[in-house]
């Protein structure tokens, strides 16, 4: 494995923690609504969403980890593989994907979370409305 291996990864993981960072301000900007909305009728829709939020958070919070400890490692090998180190140059770059498929298994799963709150924002709106929409997505 030669130096430009590693480099591969770099704007790849320079992109992923700028959409980490989008989603971290996004989080934010819904906490701050919620907060304004805090109404009694909303008391039970405000106490699911809270819920998810902060296990959004924490999620958020794993893969941003992950995908720096990535970045980190992925120049970690590069220098070793510039040393001339080439083995401990493959752990380093081995761990930092591994590192990186972490993060994305999180961010798998925080996108889960976020999908069931806009199903609880959508269930609480059709009960407002007293409507049921069913679409067939198939």
């Amino acid at each position: 494995m030669d130096l430009t291996t590693p480099a591969l990864l770099f704007p790849a993981i320079s992109l992923l923690l700028l959409a980490y960072t989008n989603r971290f301000l996004v989080l934010a900007q819904l906490i701050r609504q919620l907060k304004q909305m805090d109404t009694e009728q909303d008391n039970a829709l405000i106490a699911r969403q809270i819920g998810m939020l902060r296990r959004r958070i924490v999620l958020t919070k794993r893969m941003q980890t992950f995908g720096v400890l990535s970045f980190f490692l992925c120049t970690v090998s590069m220098f070793l593989l510039f040393l001339g180190a080439d083995l401990p140059g493959v752990i380093a770059f081995g761990t930092s994907l591994v590192l990186l498929s972490m993060s994305l298994l999180y961010s798998l799963y925080e996108i889960q979370i976020s999908t069931n709150a806009i199903n609880v924002e959508l269930a609480s709106f059709e009960a407002r409305k007293n409507v049921r929409i069913d679409i067939d997505y198939s």
